[in-house]
């Protein structure tokens, strides 16, 4: 190297690390675009056609690409259209191979061909093959004499190609390792030659994996070489969790395995696959299973005076439901009068309407039972006063905590007076407990009034008006509303994704049911609601232009102060935790969900900015490579 090369040298090899840099990024960049290619088949390529990623089956399958590419029998079509005259077709798995039937030979002299080279059997000459030099020998002048040579692929016994046939009749055998071993579970991939130093490439069937001994080598000796491939079958582990569902049915883990849900007790099938499979890679497909509360008894309201109409919502449109009714009633002014009757009705409406055929002048408290094909029981008491009929008629319940009724006959001269007696309770906290008494003095003939109730609680109102010494008991459910916010610890971090630590919240507007983990680019931390964001996995279409939901637990897995460790390849619920990209900025949110009475309600908090570091000693090392 002359003087000042080196300096010359410096920056054009800094100019080399900076653009390969670049081109490493922008190459991380174009991986991290989410199309179909993450979904082809094992033995599927991904291609480009007008601008969109399509899943084509590899040269020898046949499929759509993407659930299935199955091996194309080629020999179907018949050895002398696609092998030609002469020849017997051999199927493989993804290929095929031809041989020439006895009494011919392949014009490239191999065993076997496949007829992409113009290769083609011919009818061996016996006179010449058979004359002075014998079976698969050629004969060549030389300056007065001659010498014989096996033929390509031939030899003598002693390992020798040349002799002189001297009168005696010497044959040369065929040079070759012979057919090549079978493997378990595995298939020969393309063609192979028999001759020595040759190698015979295998893989997997579909739903076996291994990674070495994928070849065996035809020796020296002319014996192949034992391969020691071991085709392992992919191992699906544990079924994924369901939300309101249970396996019913596990008939293994490894692939092709099924494993069949059903909703538990109370809920029914609103949509999705209640079957999930074992696929090839490894993950179980089809677990979009969604199971929603039934509701037997929704909106119950009494009109009329002596009638109770609601709503009836359950999975199975037109179902026969038996409802018990037990009627109890009384006088306040004749103790010894009492009633006590009790019968069903069946109906499959979905808004039942009964009338009650109740005596003037009592009090009655109607008490409404339900056992649904899920066994599931249901009781609402509703008290119905016939006596005083301009007191109360047409109650109903309206914004969740509000009651109104009528007053038709009393003149808005005269006032009633009425008292609440409230008590909320919450069977997913039961140390709750919420009471309140007070009075109310109206002359309105539509009175109203609303209750300070707590979210996501049970309550039971008994109204009693005083000058007429009776009773009327209303139950109201309230929604629950947000849940606290996240109690998180801010990290920003540069470089590996920290641990992060969970905070378990309190069940204080409603019980909480899952914790989620959302990784979101740097970019769109401004413009994510919380509210609105879909539970999108790693896999889907949508990963890199809104994000995804790295770890999902329930509530009843979740300790305080759990650490979540981002990227480490495992799945959390039916969500994968996918690794954090080289050189990308994160956000990432822990998002709180209740779920009660088929509402649903959220709170976040941003617990993280990254960003993931490639330093320039890694592309120099890449570049010198």
């Amino acid at each position: 190297m002359r003087p000042g090369d080196g300096r010359a040298l410096g920056p054009l090899l800094l100019l080399l690390v900076l653009l390969h840099c670049a081109e490493r990024r922008r190459a991380i960049v174009n991986r991290s675009v989410s199309d179909v290619c993450a979904t082809c088949h094992i033995h599927a390529t991904c291609h480009q056609i007008e601008g969109k990623s399509v899943c084509i089956c590899n040269y020898g399958f046949v499929g759509n690409g993407r659930t299935h590419c199955q091996d194309k029998d080629e020999c179907q079509i018949g050895a002398s259209k696609i092998c030609g005259n002469f020849t017997l077709c051999h199927n493989t798995h993804g290929s095929f191979y031809c041989v020439c039937l006895d009494g011919y030979r392949a014009s490239n002299n191999n065993k076997t061909f496949i007829p992409n080279d113009g290769t083609n059997c011919t009818d061996i000459d016996e006179c010449e093959e058979s004359g002075l030099c014998g079976h698969n020998a050629r004969c060549v002048n030389t300056e007065g004499s001659y010498k014989c040579y096996c033929n390509d692929g031939y030899k003598l016994e002693n390992g020798e190609r040349s002799f002189h046939a001297d009168g005696n009749m010497v044959s040369c055998k065929e040079i070759g390792c012979g057919s090549p071993p079978e493997m378990r579970h595995g298939y020969i991939v393309g063609n192979y030659s028999l001759l020595p130093g040759s190698a015979v490439h295998y893989e997997c069937e579909e739903g076996f994996y291994t990674n070495n001994g994928k070849f065996s080598y035809c020796t020296a000796n002319e014996t192949w070489e034992p391969a020691a491939l071991s085709c392992k079958g992919v191992d699906c582990g544990v079924p994924p969790s369901v939300l309101n569902a249970h396996p019913a049915s596990v008939s293994g883990t490894t692939y092709g395995s099924k494993v069949t849900y059903s909703c538990v007790r109370g809920y029914f099938i609103a949509s999705g696959n209640q079957t999930a499979v074992c696929n090839a890679k490894g993950q179980w497909d089809g677990t979009d299973l969604v199971c929603k509360e039934e509701e037997l008894f929704s909106n119950l309201s009494v009109f009329n005076e002596t009638c109770v109409k609601w709503q009836r919502k359950t999975g199975t449109p037109g179902m026969q439901e038996i409802y018990t009714f037990h009627i109890l009633g009384q006088r306040w002014d004749e103790k010894v009068f009492s009633e006590d009757v009790i019968f069903n009705i069946s109906t499959s409406e979905d808004n039942p309407k009964v009338c009650l055929d109740l005596n003037s002048g009592s009090n009655y408290v109607v008490n409404i039972t339900t056992i649904s094909s899920t066994n599931v029981s249901v009781s609402v008491t509703v008290a119905v006063q016939t006596k005083v009929r301009e007191a109360f008629s047409n109650i109903l319940i309206f914004n969740d905590t509000c009651l109104k009724w009528q007053r038709n006959v009393r003149r808005t001269d005269v006032e009633d007076r009425y008292l609440f007696h409230v008590q909320g309770q919450r069977w997913y906290q039961k140390e709750f407990f919420h009471e309140m008494t007070f009075n109310l003095t109206t002359h309105k003939q539509a009175p109203e009034v609303c209750f300070d109730l707590q979210p996501g609680t049970n309550y039971s109102v008994n109204i009693s008006m005083v000058a007429f010494n009776f009773s009327l008991l209303v139950s109201l459910t309230t929604e629950i509303t947000d849940p606290p916010s996240p109690d998180v610890e801010f990290i920003a971090v540069r470089g590996s994704p920290p641990l992060l630590r969970l905070q378990k919240a309190e069940d204080q507007n409603g019980p909480i049911s899952l914790y989620q983990v959302i990784v979101l680019p740097l970019g769109l931390q401004n413009t994510f609601i919380c509210d609105t964001f879909a539970a999108a996995t790693f896999f889907s279409n949508t990963t890199d232009g809104k994000g995804y939901v790295a770890a999902e637990f329930r509530a009843k897995d979740v300790a305080d102060n759990m650490s979540i460790a981002l990227g480490d390849r495992q799945y959390y619920g039916k969500f994968y935790n996918a690794p954090l990209k080289l050189g990308e900025e994160y956000c990432v949110f822990l998002r709180i969900i209740s779920e009660w009475n088929k509402v649903r309600t959220q709170s976040c908090a941003v617990w993280a900015q990254i960003r993931t570091l490639i330093s320039t000693a890694q592309c120099t090392l890449h570049l010198l490579l």
